[in-house]
């Protein structure tokens, strides 16, 4: 098989693994008009911001595991691929050299052993160092990956990480029966935290994925290991995977997961990493899910700053990102615009494109409410 058929297979085949904001954006259409590209380029936003063309790929899709929710679990039917180290560094250079792409996300099934294939990953970035790409790598830490491996691979990415899938032992069981959640998977996390304080702080992000649904935990099962691994582990992104069903797999009958939850898991995920947020803040249900119908940050406002608004002429940086429609650049362009003069209307608000109608309910404009409310409280 050339290489270009197996990227038609392995390419398409990473599509299950989120990576920087590829499936956030809904960016997934190849930035070339080559079609044979489909499925395996992406326009994709870097941790900083910057967008790229970045190539997503499988090392091999052939796999010893018997997860019970995955396309490539051992035994299942299907056409498999894989790459040798040498062949696939040598197509993504090819469409490096053709600008076609400029970063690359790199991950695998496991056959042969954790160890094998983790060296194999490894040696693929190295030829891609050695052959004087300066880009972005993302690489996957395999489960049971050796500590020496995990300060070799981190030696040559951008961005490492390493799939949780569940939020504890006894959900990742329903998942996934062969991998053990302390050893194999949050073990190896802890190991890139420590490499990466040794070495001053300095080294690649981490991030990590949860499948979200099929195990049966809760939204707060989930957000609450998300707030350890950034506390604790300073891990910088938190995927949430919406479950869907493959055919020939054991969750094959199963309910697909709800978009709309992955979304709200995604936006309680950030008010949680970077708006100061507790996770007890969190407007949990009974159950400990996060309701549907409304984000979560707009749930709290309804319930915490209907009765006690903020004045936006007075509140500090921590205070301004709790109000609906307030960012951390809109909280920083008031900040500014408040030493200019007092803030008296939605009008001098939306001079900041900041969302004016949405923070309505929730603020004082030197002392008063705003004179329009919002009409969106039933959405």
């Amino acid at each position: 098989m050339k290489a270009l058929e197996k990227l038609q297979l392995l390419g398409p085949a990473a599509s299950y693994e989120p990576a920087e904001e590829v499936a956030m954006q809904g960016t997934a259409a190849p930035p070339t008009a080559d079609p044979s590209l489909a499925g395996s380029v992406y326009r994709a936003v870097m941790p900083g911001g910057k967008r790229i063309a970045l190539l997503k790929t499988l090392l091999t899709s052939a796999c010893e595991q018997n997860c019970r929710y995955c396309p490539f679990r051992a035994g299942r039917d299907f056409r498999r691929a894989t790459f040798s180290p040498d062949e696939l560094a040598a197509i993504f250079m090819q469409l490096y050299r053709q600008n076609a792409v400029a970063g690359i996300f790199l991950s695998s099934a496991i056959a042969g052993g954790a160890t094998r294939v983790q060296e194999r990953l490894i040696d693929t970035a190295q030829i891609l160092r050695r052959s004087g790409f300066g880009g972005y790598i993302h690489l996957k830490i395999m489960p049971g990956a050796e500590r020496d491996q995990i300060r070799a691979a981190m030696s040559l990415a951008d961005r490492v990480s390493l799939n949780l899938e569940a939020p504890n032992p006894q959900r990742l069981q329903c998942l996934a029966p062969k991998k053990v959640f302390d050893d194999d998977l949050y073990q190896r996390l802890k190991w890139v935290h420590e490499i990466r304080r040794e070495s001053g702080g300095r080294g690649p992000s981490s991030a990590t994925q949860f499948v979200v649904g099929p195990a049966g935990e809760s939204d707060l099962e989930l957000l609450a290991v998300t707030v350890r691994l950034y506390h604790d582990l300073g891990l910088a992104r938190a995927y949430y995977s919406s479950f869907r069903p493959v055919a020939d797999t054991p969750l094959a009958d199963s309910a697909p997961s709800p978009p709309l939850r992955e979304h709200r898991l995604y936006q309680a995920s950030f008010l949680l990493r970077d708006y100061g947020f507790d996770l007890e803040e969190m407007p949990f249900d009974d159950d400990g899910n996060l309701p549907h119908h409304v984000d979560p940050k707009l749930a709290w406002a309804q319930r915490d700053l209907t009765e006690q608004p903020v004045e936006l002429n007075r509140a500090g940086y921590e205070l301004l990102l709790r109000v609906p429609g307030i960012g951390p650049k809109g909280a920083r362009q008031l900040l500014a615009a408040r030493r200019r003069g007092t803030l008296r209307d939605l009008g001098d608000l939306r001079r900041l494109r900041i969302a004016a109608d949405r923070a309505a309910p929730f603020i004082l404009l030197d002392g008063r409410r705003p004179a329009r409310q919002l009409s969106f409280w039933s959405t």
